[in-house]
């Protein structure tokens, strides 16, 4: 998949869970009594940032130089190694999984990200939602990958017939990305809606002091 597609996927999916995010006041799921883990503290409403904070990183990461892009995950490595929290882990299985780039690496992507939604608990909705659609990119293009690579090393005419099905998915999944973008569009807006009628319901429980 392009990196431009993931990226638009990406963030139509960022900014649904962050609306489903600000119907749930309860936060982050809780984890079983019997099993106490640390959970997120993260207000439901910072769920939106969190979400556009890791599209951005995404977007930079994409659209630079190759040497902007090197810097970009270096620091994403460093940040992460520094202090592993969970927004830094995050960031860094998210810009693996990113291909386009020299630091691209499915493998270490699919094993940090399985880590990750294996501890809901941890990740706030939207973070939930974006570990998950790259987790499930990333098995796809492993897929893909170990089975493109198979074919051409026995070029039958049974195998040609199974790369024109490999291409005909692929093809679909590009259509699906096309409606995915021109979905990104609407669901940015109802975001920014959302947004605006916090910030006015904030504004009017706090008055100015006289």
């Amino acid at each position: 998949m392009k990196p431009r597609i993931l990226v638009a996927r990406l963030a139509l999916l960022g900014c649904l869970g962050a609306l489903a995010a600000c119907g749930d006041l309860g936060g982050a799921a809780k984890p079983p009594r019997d099993k106490p883990e640390p959970v997120v503290s993260r207000p439901a409403a910072a769920d939106g940032e969190a979400a556009r904070s890791y599209i951005a990183a995404l977007g930079e990461l994409q659209s630079g130089s190759p040497a902007a892009q090197a810097e970009t995950f270096q620091a994403a490595r460093v940040a992460v190694e520094s202090a592993p929290t969970t927004l830094n882990k995050l960031r860094y299985a998210l810009m693996l999984a990113l291909p386009g780039h020299a630091g691209s690496d499915p493998v270490a992507a699919r094993r940090q990200l399985s880590d990750l939604v294996a501890r809901p608990e941890l990740l706030l909705p939207s973070e939930r939602a974006l570990a998950a659609v790259l987790l499930a990119e990333v098995d796809e293009r492993l897929v893909l990958i170990a089975e493109s690579r198979r074919l051409q090393q026995d070029a039958t005419g049974h195998d040609k017939d199974r790369t024109a099905g490999l291409a005909k998915r692929l093809q679909a999944e590009q259509d699906e990305n096309a409606r995915l973008r021109h979905a990104l569009e609407d669901a940015q807006k109802k975001l920014d809606a959302v947004t605006q009628v916090e910030r006015s319901i904030t504004g009017r429980g706090n008055p100015p002091k006289p």
